[in-house]
């Protein structure tokens, strides 16, 4: 196995930062890492970061697509272009994100993503795929295409979950069998999550005591808190074990949200997601998002129909500096939001982390968080 090093490297990893550092990539993984530059080891290729910052690289559990192109289209050049310019958001892992959809719908969306890694994954890494709806509150579908919506079925979700790893799926957990639900996925080694729903707290704790313990877009297409219930937001703060998903784009959630959640949230149960579609890095348009058309202006993506929020254009890099303006925190506890939970939710393991015995899954962001390089199991392929 060949080795690189990385050099003049200011390292931001959870908890750890360092100015001027090396990192020793050996073959796929991250062999030693140099506090004191001088007195380095030789290597097969030596890579100057020239002082920019070096980060674990971004895990994107919740995207749609980009670039002109949708996931659900399940079409293998579309998916490999997706996996291909997500490496410019600094993402090095993607869950590719389904709709609601028909199951034959689904199952090809799958199929494209089992050819996208047969055939070597030239991008990002893709270890599986999120699954957001079918099964959830028709009442509460935003973005989604209702007259595809169902109840929760365990036995569909093993059909789609042969033909390719199925990581991650959002329902609504007051739908009939919903908080069982919850434990049959867990059996299955899927993450459940909660979105596109009005349930009750109560509901929500309902789920919890079989294993929920996410929570998909915080606050979009969620129950608020309320003064009588306080929904989902509230079980968000008040079940300290629970994940959730922010898309901070600034729309989605305005700056003082942001804040809220920062403040009183354990940084720890926070992810950072984009929740693209395809007009992300693309001009202002008419698009489409399952079926229903979308118009893009000025960044945001809205129904035609109705104006409502649907998707993002937002880029991950983009969303770390957004959070980083607006609630000044130190970017050693930031850089968890971008990796590391998700790690630690999805058991990605060896992800998350510049130090010894990672996965050499790492990009380098300049002063103003653009993406210079993106590296994937120590192979260079952004620069």
């Amino acid at each position: 196995m060949s080795t690189k090093l990385l050099t003049s490297c200011h390292i931001i990893s959870p908890d750890f930062e360092a100015f001027d550092a090396a990192v020793l990539i050996d073959g796929d993984t991250i062999k030693r890492v140099y506090v004191d530059s001088t007195d380095l080891p030789k290597a097969d290729e030596v890579i100057d970061i020239g002082g920019n910052m070096l980060m674990p690289g971004f895990i994107d559990t919740h995207c749609h697509g980009r670039s002109g192109y949708d996931f659900s289209d399940a079409n293998l050049e579309g998916l490999t272009k997706i996996c291909v310019d997500k490496l410019s958001e600094g993402v090095t892992t993607l869950l590719p994100t389904t709709l609601t959809l028909p199951e034959e719908q689904l199952a090809a969306a799958l199929r494209t993503a089992d050819e996208y890694v047969k055939a070597g994954s030239v991008g990002c890494r893709v270890p599986g795929v999120h699954l957001e709806g079918p099964f959830i509150n028709p009442k509460c579908c935003g973005a989604q295409n209702p007259d595809f919506v169902r109840p929760p079925d365990i036995e569909e979700v093993k059909r789609l979950h042969k033909i390719f790893p199925v990581t991650k799926i959002s329902y609504a957990v007051e739908m009939k069998g919903g908080a069982k639900f919850a434990e049959e996925l867990l059996a299955e080694g899927i993450t459940p999550s909660c979105v596109h729903s009005a349930a009750t707290y109560a509901q929500f704790l309902e789920g919890n005591a079989y294993g929920l313990r996410s929570l998909t877009h915080f606050c979009n297409q969620m129950t608020p808190l309320h003064h009588r219930d306080i929904g989902l937001v509230g079980a968000g703060f008040m079940c300290d074990e629970v994940y959730i998903e922010f898309i901070c784009d600034k729309l989605h959630i305005c700056p003082d949200m942001i804040n809220l959640v920062f403040s009183f949230k354990n940084i720890e149960r926070i992810q950072l997601i984009t929740d693209a579609m395809r007009a992300a890095g693309m001009p202002n348009g008419e698009y489409d998002l399952g079926g229903l058309e979308v118009i893009v202006a000025d960044g945001a993506a809205r129904l035609k129909s109705n104006g409502a929020l649907a998707g993002s254009t937002l880029q991950l890099c983009d969303a770390l500096r957004n959070v980083w303006e607006v609630t000044g925190m130190e970017l050693t506890d930031l850089v968890k939001t971008t990796s590391y939970n998700q790690a630690q939710l999805l058991g990605l393991d060896k992800l998350g982390r510049v130090a010894p015995g990672y996965l050499a899954d790492l990009v380098v962001l300049d002063d103003e968080f653009k993406v210079k390089k993106a590296i994937v199991g120590g192979v260079v392929k952004l620069q």
